[in-house]
């Protein structure tokens, strides 16, 4: 599960480093070596335009991380390509990928906070914070975190798994949601289980979370029990919602990149095998 590896030490303020990890960004995507997916090293990096000073990561095995963003597709650097982070799971250092996950959300924060979002004057860094101040008008940005929830209903030995509409996987899995301004998590469990699936739950238990990059998503994850209601799906969020139990066949197994993978495995029927 994509996670902050125990050997990282994080960062807010830059330093100065011969040999650092440079994670630079374009848009949501990651420079990589087309080779050998390697990160450039600082000599390549000198003749590529970097939009600013780059911003601090933190220490990964003793290597200083920092990441910066580009403003163009078009690239200098011979050998190199633009790789969504999503589709280096499975064929990335797991360490790096988590650092790298981190890495995106501080260069999009970066890139869209240059500008003060209320008077349009331009950002400063504040000191010791991970935050920008306008000068003008004092409001401040910290990097954005959008928390939703996600949470697996059981009824007896069933799991509700539903195949969401703008899933990039086709594949069944929990439910999932953003949370709306005011609400607790548990309240957006309730609302988004009734709107998209027409069930009422209870018996909430928090199971995991985890920080999902894409762009900047906090996931909490939860298991309930089934309370009342039958199956009318929203065809809006989900194609389709069923109950799966022991007959029968299940989604294939995933790697455990993400918190919805190592939430339905925890509750297979074969889990032990």
């Amino acid at each position: 599960m994509l996670q902050m590896p125990s050997t990282f030490v994080p960062l807010i303020t830059a330093q100065s480093h011969s040999d650092p990890l440079t994670f630079v960004f374009h848009g949501s995507r990651l420079l990589l070596r087309e080779a050998d997916l390697g990160l450039p090293s600082v000599d390549e990096l000198a003749g590529l335009d970097i939009a600013g000073t780059p911003h601090a990561v933190g220490i990964l095995g003793g290597r200083y991380c920092q990441t910066a963003w580009h403003g163009s597709e078009e690239l200098a650097l011979p050998g190199y390509t633009w790789r969504s982070v999503r589709s280096l799971f499975g064929g990335f250092d797991e360490d790096l990928l988590s650092v790298a996950g981190r890495a995106s959300q501080i260069a999009e924060w970066a890139r869209t906070h240059r500008y003060c979002g209320a008077c349009a004057q331009p950002m400063q860094l504040k000191a010791g914070e991970r935050c920008y101040v306008c000068s003008a008008c004092g409001m401040m940005a910290y990097p954005r975190i959008s928390p939703a929830m996600m949470v697996l209903i059981r009824k007896g030995d069933h799991v509700l798994l539903a195949l969401h509409a703008a899933s990039p996987s086709k594949r069944f899995t929990p439910l999932a949601g953003f949370l709306e301004a005011g609400e607790s998590v548990e309240e957006a469990v309730h609302r988004e289980v009734f709107e998209e699936v027409g069930l009422r739950v209870h018996n909430l238990e928090y199971f995991s979370s985890q920080s999902w990059p894409f762009p900047h998503s906090l996931m909490l994850a939860f298991t309930a029990d089934y309370l009342d209601g039958e199956i009318r799906v929203d065809p809006s969020e989900i194609v389709e919602a069923r109950w799966f139990g022991p007959n029968d066949e299940w989604p294939e197994r995933v790697p455990h990149f993400s918190i919805s993978t190592i939430l339905v495995d925890a509750h297979r029927p074969d889990r032990a095998a």
